[in-house]
């Protein structure tokens, strides 16, 4: 009974369904009362009756269904533990538990390497379990690791990283599989690399050994390693010099003052893992990126037939672009730049992509100067030109005051595209869609996205009146543009100080 009275409560919002569906049986039952208790009926007698019947049909109908559609948005919310944890006290034993539903949430494909691939599996393990992460493997030119070495594996960090970022616990996992052992045979070699080493001889295969884990582990998702080939990432820079060592790229580019040509990886044969064309084929959206555009991204692109294979795929082909550019390899790049990149090694394989607002506080973004990186520039028309949907989202957040992507703001905007897709196809009743939708509105409800720095309301007034008088530019010029100016002030005033220090110094040595 506790159970049953459960439904009634306020945050339910299932009585004025309940109410609905009573008044229309009421209607219904004075209706066909009024008829079979009547000897004999006027014209407007059976007109009256006719109309309190089908008012009573039809208000029962729409209670059921969306007492129906409800009662789904319920048992989503009440038994996804891992979205809401400590924030709510539903008795699950009551509800029936929704495994099925968020087993049966669409399968989506990231492809990538590195930090921005996991950022964005990360906020996807909350809208479906249905999740393979194709992971860059190659040893980067750099020395193996003693415990690599010894294991004679394949390197694996980034493949770790993923099944970290697939946990529900990240941290406990993160501690676990990057745990070093210190005593007797065992010193130096990592706890995750014995692991996948075990599983690898338990399976006799590599790829299925990485698939197992998500049993072994409970992990959200999959992780497939987009090639056991273990290949090398090559660039062609411009001024013709060939670069064999993917971390030597940025400081060659740098120093020869020069802009990558292409990037190819070695050998250019190799062949994907299993599973993953397969994956590609069956996906219902494909993500690309965030990350480091030619050294974790386009190589992906360029295993055999992965590229051929996302672009017959049927599914939404979603590009997360970079916030910032990156030294030696997107020096001064635009959107534009880094579509007409992926577009120039794979082919037209985006169909939206997703950028932040570049609304980021000056002192932030003057720390990535010092390194020779700044914002991504927003020519959107040179981008829309291309044919790819753009979509702007506040994706940045500071995380230890280095700008990253949010993975709850990039996973929104994500689930956001493919809830537009299915209900522009006609399906806002597939459980898929409600389980879905439903998920966004309590993010939206309980969760709004963390700004990198809350603006002070003076800061809002002095941007909108000095809006209304400037020509339009960059919305981080236009907001801005007194903070960068006083920066650059100060940093004058410094350097004036140390030549009159210096000047100083030099007629008292006098």
């Amino acid at each position: 009974m506790k159970g049953f009275f459960s439904w009634f409560k306020n945050s339910t919002k299932m009585k004025r369904w309940f109410l609905m569906i009573l008044v229309g049986i009421v209607l219904l039952c004075y209706g066909i009362a009024g008829i079979l208790v009547a000897k004999e009926m006027t014209f407007l007698e059976l007109g009256k009756v006719a109309v309190l019947f089908v008012l009573g049909f039809t208000l029962t109908i729409i209670g059921i269904i969306f007492a129906q559609k409800r009662t789904l948005e319920v048992l989503v919310e009440a038994s996804d533990l891992r979205l809401e944890k400590g924030n709510k006290n539903v008795n699950i034993n009551s509800l029936i538990f929704n495994k099925k539903v968020y087993d049966k949430g669409p399968n989506i494909v990231v492809i990538g390497g590195g930090s921005g691939l996991n950022t964005v599996l990360k906020g996807l393990k909350n809208y479906t379990s249905n999740i393979t992460a194709i992971v860059t493997v190659s040893d980067y030119g750099k020395l193996p690791s003693n415990s690599r070495k010894q294991l004679d594996l394949l390197p694996l960090e980034d493949i770790k990283e993923s099944l970290i970022a697939l946990s529900y616990n990240e941290p406990v996992m993160e501690q676990i599989l990057n745990f070093k052992f210190q005593r007797d045979n065992l010193k130096d070699l990592s706890f995750g690399d014995i692991y996948l080493y075990a599983m690898k001889e338990v399976y006799g295969d590599f790829t299925q050994s990485i698939e197992a884990s998500k049993d072994v582990l409970n992990i959200t998702g999959r992780v497939l390693p987009v090639t056991l080939d273990e290949i090398k990432i090559c660039a062609e820079l411009e001024n013709g010099m060939i670069v064999e060592e993917k971390e030597k790229i940025p400081d060659i580019v740098f120093d020869k003052v020069t802009k990558i040509n292409r990037i190819y990886i070695n050998p250019t044969n190799c062949v994907p893992a299993p599973g993953v064309l397969e994956a590609i084929k069956n996906a219902d959206a494909i993500v690309i990126g965030p990350g480091s555009l030619y050294t974790n991204v386009i190589p992906n692109l360029l295993v055999k037939n992965v590229s051929r294979t996302i672009k017959e795929s049927k599914a939404i082909k979603i590009y997360v672009n970079n916030i910032m550019t990156e030294p030696g390899q997107t020096d001064n790049f635009s959107i534009a730049d880094h579509l007409q990149a992926i577009i120039d090694h794979a082919g037209n394989v985006i169909d939206y992509c997703i950028y932040d607002t570049g609304e980021i506080v000056p002192e932030y973004v003057r720390k990535y100067n010092r390194q020779g990186q700044d914002l991504v520039e927003q020519d959107i028309q040179k981008a829309k030109e291309k044919g790819i949907k753009l979509l702007q989202r506040n994706l940045s957040t500071i995380i230890d005051d280095n700008i990253r992507h949010s993975p709850k703001a990039v996973a929104e905007a994500i689930i956001q595209i493919i809830c537009d897709d299915l209900k522009y196809r006609d399906m806002q009743n597939d459980p898929q869609y409600i389980m879905l939708n439903s998920r966004l509105k309590e993010e939206k409800k309980f969760k709004k996205h963390t700004r990198p720095i809350q603006k002070t309301k003076q800061e809002k007034t002095k941007t909108k009146s000095k809006a209304k008088h400037e020509k339009r530019t960059s919305k981080f010029a236009a907001k801005y543009q007194e903070r960068i100016k006083s920066i650059q002030e100060s940093d004058e005033q410094k350097i004036k100080n140390q030549m009159r220090m210096k000047k100083n110094n030099t007629e008292e040595y006098k």
